[in-house]
């Protein structure tokens, strides 16, 4: 069988951190021509006129303490958080999220065609089958191309280790029963229905 193939789920957030980072890799890249000319003894007043350099550092060099008052502070603290916020979640939208692809089950060819059952049916047939062990509360299937994983929750931990078993043996008869190739299965407990315990007890 095929290994299992990666997919990758981007946001639409990403393609606006892209374009963020684009400015601003042009931005170095532009001031860095700035300095490169600069070194190669272009005219001082010919670059800031083009950059305008000079100008934004005789403003910012201007400023003094006394005109950097309370409501002046307030805003650059409201703007800085705003900022880290803003660009923080771009960041962490920008990579990619990669997960499992699942694909279909091939169970032979014929002259016309061939037979694929889908994931998502095996993994309801499994689902069924898991049910039917009464300490089972819930099951989720994961068809993963070369096994089948089903995590369940259940209602009493007494009856854990017997109940994984019966689950796995159940899902493998699941499986013969509709004609589906033996594949591996693996039962993981993921969480205890104390809702259910309540009941019960009530």
């Amino acid at each position: 069988m095929p290994r299992q193939r990666l997919r990758a789920r981007s946001s639409s957030l990403g393609l606006l951190g892209t374009v963020v980072l684009v400015l601003v890799a042009l931005l170095l890249i532009y001031y860095g021509a700035m300095l490169l000319a600069l070194a190669l003894k272009v005219s001082p007043a010919t670059i800031d006129a083009i950059s305008g350099y000079g100008t934004a550092y005789d403003a910012l060099a201007g400023i003094e303490a006394a005109d950097v008052d309370g409501q002046a502070r307030l805003v650059a603290g409201l703007a800085g958080l705003a900022a880290l916020l803003a660009f923080g979640l771009l960041a962490f939208k920008e990579p990619p999220r990669p997960y499992l692809a699942r694909g279909s089950l091939a169970l032979g060819g014929a002259e016309r065609g061939t037979t694929e059952v889908g994931a998502r049916a095996i993994e309801r047939a499994a689902e069924a089958a898991a049910l039917d062990q009464h300490a089972v509360s819930s099951a989720a299937g994961r068809y993963g191309t070369d096994d089948l994983t089903v995590a369940v929750s259940m209602r009493d931990a007494g009856e854990v280790p017997k109940a994984l078993r019966d689950v796995q043996r159940l899902v493998r008869a699941s499986l013969q029963l509709h004609g589906l190739p033996a594949l591996p299965v693996h039962v993981t407990l993921t969480s205890f229905d104390r809702s259910n315990r309540e009941r019960d007890l009530t």
